[in-house]
């Protein structure tokens, strides 16, 4: 809620840096010069790093191992400091507002200490109606985390991986500390906006609107509301609400006897919020107004999906399917096909500017859910925005990952905090489907030697709680995968939801194929970057053989030597040599055959789940787009470079698709997957890539939301054969490919096969 009075303070800052802390703190710009510190242009948002790099002082982070030699700045202290104009009015209320400090922070204004930061997580607010000036100067002191987190115990009751630990009391992005998929890279700096805002007295302090019920005849939503009143005694206060949706309309206005309440609204013939691919993502303009004797003094706006979520689950499955996780919007079942969303950047102040392009990447690729993975920051409003537009359901993990975290008051009370102020600023979303307590935290309980996960304080106790005052009909699932006390005695095989990772042998191993969950919320392979994307990060007399220590670094490797991580590059070349029986001698040759590797591994995968629609509800694969330059899961490199799974996956993902089911007893079943409403007349056809032998072709009828045979074609393990899959259909046509037989096939052949049946464009240019 702002006015028109904010002062954006983004842009121009200084910055100084140093290794020691001062004897006593620098609270003015002038302190700060006189220590002769060095001090350097820095842009708000912004970090330290691509501060440092812009004035020549570090070079580029993400060459080379040139992340390595910036650890040294993990232990320094950085000065960010402006000056600046104020206008205020008289009669508004100034708060100066950090959308992201990273992390550890005492802000002064005007050599006042104004207040501490200890989250990067979330935005700190600080009333400066007492300070403020109408020439003002801003310094805000970041201390190191290490230093912070050496302040804490660690005892046996917590774990984490080594490169981790450091993480676990400190309120920073997990990745941060070094992951497998991101670098060690803790940086600091303002990385969100820096504002300065003006409140009136007496104002809307918190909207939301939530949907209880929806049908196609009559929606009941209720406005929940806080408010800042001076007199509620004598002066009569009156809350409306307004929301239009093209010719749908609905309004509610109701006396006011106290500052917070809630207004029932009832909406007839509502045009209902559906995910992507099950109908229109429509979305209400909403504008809630505050009367004082029939003035309005203050109005907030906003858009509105009206929808229903639920998540069907049970503690366990079985052999025989006996189990569910399933999500239903607006009272249907929907199959889920999504992704990971990882860090857009491991600098966290270029996000805004990536999320754009990336769910488009989304969007191009048919997926209908994104899962916020839990080692990251808690995505900026634009990303969640787009995702309400483009009808994407969006699951949410609370910023813990992987490690058994504290469980005392202190940090329990802290984390309460952060999470009070991200569900506040996120619940109003549509797309919002679900919050998860972590990532694998459950299953950190079990490697880690910590007993029963059903124990753990932050997602068995604080975070549920939170959500009981906060966001109370939302779907919440503890962890993810949850060990609930009914799955804790069991075997994890029988966990209905789950991170398919196993051996990561070749992709149509037992451990894949013989799963028994229903829904897999992680499962990927490994694919190497184009080879000019590879050029971009890796030293010229680096770029072959892998094995060295950039490829390894880009991995990646947290701490050289101390990740564990440093199989990576050869688990991607067994998976080429599994497949192809062989490792290419050349980055171009490589990078051709290991992209073949990650799109046929993927296709199996998404196919293998869509084929046993409704014994499998969802998959969502690992994962959409590289964070930083690196040899990884990812299907869209750091550079937006599409790898060849991308295009694999957007065919395995389109609402109908024919695919064939894995053989059994001599035979393949040739499958149509409908994710549409309707049933759909079907013409097909499968032939073979080499001789152009029709193998089967027909008319058949698929039906509506399901999976359905359409035709059968014999299987022989000893022949390697190439189908190519054609169909058209009143919802259009497609094709589709498979690859029958066993491995090892020939990495030239397949390139062939894929490029006289129009797979794949440009392949040359794209491995030169």
């Amino acid at each position: 809620m702002q006015t028109p009075a904010d002062l954006s303070l983004d842009g121009a800052w200084s910055l100084a840096y140093g290794f020691e802390p001062p004897a006593a703190p620098f609270t003015a710009i002038a302190e700060i010069e006189r220590a002769g510190l060095p001090v350097h242009a820095a842009t708000v948002p912004g970090n330290v790093e691509r501060d440092l790099h812009a004035a020549g002082v570090v070079p580029d982070p993400f060459h080379g191992t040139n992340l390595v030699g910036l650890r040294r700045f993990e232990t320094a202290h950085f000065w960010y400091f402006r000056k600046f104009v104020a206008d205020a009015p008289a009669d508004l209320e100034p708060v100066l507002r950090f959308d992201g400090v990273d992390c550890y922070a005492d802000v002064y204004l005007n050599g006042v200490h104004i207040g501490a930061c200890d989250n990067m997580l979330i935005e700190h607010e600080f009333d400066v109606g007492g300070s403020l000036r109408a020439e003002n100067e801003l310094v805000v002191h970041i201390r190191p985390a290490l230093e912070e987190a050496a302040r804490f115990s660690y005892g046996p009751g917590v774990a984490a991986g080594p490169a981790n630990y450091a993480g676990l009391y400190v309120r920073k992005a997990p990745h941060m500390f070094g992951w497998d998929i991101m670098p060690r890279a803790l940086s600091a700096g303002l990385w969100r906006p820096v504002t300065l805002r003006f409140r009136p007295p007496e104002r809307l302090e918190s909207v939301y609107l939530r949907t209880l019920a929806a049908d196609e005849r009559e929606a009941r939503l209720v406005l929940h509301y806080g408010a800042r009143l001076s007199d509620p005694v004598n002066r009569r206060y009156e809350i409306e609400v307004v929301g239009t949706c093209g010719d749908s309309r609905f309004a509610a206005r109701a006396p006011m006897a106290f500052g917070a309440g809630r207004l029932p609204v009832s909406v007839p013939r509502p045009k209902r919020w559906w995910p992507r691919g099950r109908g229109a993502a429509d979305l209400y303009d909403v504008t809630v107004r505050l009367f004082r004797d029939g003035d309005e003094i203050d109005s907030a706006t906003f858009r509105h999906g009206i929808r229903t979520v639920v998540l069907r689950r049970t503690s366990l499955t079985d052999s025989q399917g006996n189990g569910e996780f399933c999500f239903e919007v607006n009272g249907e079942r929907v199959f889920v096909l999504g992704t990971n969303w990882v860090p857009a950047d491991a600098y966290h102040s270029r996000d805004v500017e990536r999320i754009p392009r990336m769910i488009e990447f989304a969007k191009e690729a048919g997926c209908n859910m994104i899962r916020c993975w839990g080692g990251n920051v808690y995505e900026n409003d634009l990303f969640f925005d787009l995702c309400d537009e483009a009808g994407i359901l969006v699951w949410q993990d609370f910023a813990l990952a992987c490690a058994v975290y504290p469980q005392d008051d202190a940090f329990c009370e802290r984390l309460a905090r952060e999470a009070t102020r991200v569900v506040r600023r996120l619940r109003g979303h549509a797309c919002l489907a679900l919050w998860a307590g972590d990532n694998e935290c459950d299953e950190a309980h079990d490697w880690h030697g910590c007993g029963d996960p059903n124990a753990h304080r932050p997602t068995r106790e604080v975070l549920p709680r939170v959500l009981r005052v906060e966001d109370p009909a939302r779907p919440y699932l503890p962890s993810s995968p949850y060990i609930d006390t009914a799955a804790y005695p069991a075997s994890r095989a029988f966990l209905p939801e789950r991170h398919l990772w196993g051996p990561r042998d070749h992709y149509k191993s037992d451990y894949y194929r013989n799963s028994l969950c229903h829904f897999a919320s992680e499962i990927g392979y490994h694919g190497c970057p184009a080879p000019a994307s590879v050029r971009r990060f890796v030293s010229p007399d680096k770029q072959w053989p892998p094995g060295n220590d950039e490829w390894l670094l880009h991995a990646t490797s947290a701490i050289p030597g101390v990740s564990g991580h440093d199989s990576r590059i050869a688990l991607m070349e067994n998976q080429v040599r599994e497949m192809f029986g062989e490792v290419p001698d050349n980055l171009s040759d490589f990078a051709f055959a290991s992209q073949c590797v990650q799109a046929e591994a993927f296709k199996f995968f998404i196919e293998l789940f869509r084929a046993a629609k409704w014994r499998r509800t969802g998959i969502l694969w690992w994962n959409l787009i590289d964070g930083w330059p690196q040899f990884s899961d990812a299907v869209v490199d750091y550079y937006f470079e599409k790898k060849l799974a991308f295009e694999t996956i957007r065919r395995s993902q389109q609402p109908l698709c024919l695919m064939l089911r894995e053989p059994a007893n001599w035979r393949q079943e040739l499958v149509a997957a409908n994710d549409t409403r309707q049933d759909v007349e079907v013409e097909f056809s499968v032939r073979d890539g080499d001789s152009g032998e029709v193998v089967t072709s027909g008319q058949g009828r698929v039906r509506a939301d399901a999976a359905t045979p359409l035709a059968t074609i014999p299987f022989s393990a000893g022949k390697q054969r190439f189908y190519v899959i054609d169909w058209s259909s009143p919802v259009g046509s497609g094709r589709n490919h498979y690859l029958a037989g066993n491995p090892p096939w020939d990495w030239r052949r397949y390139r062939d096969w894929i490029e006289a049946a129009g797979l794949f464009t440009d392949l040359s240019p794209r491995f030169a």
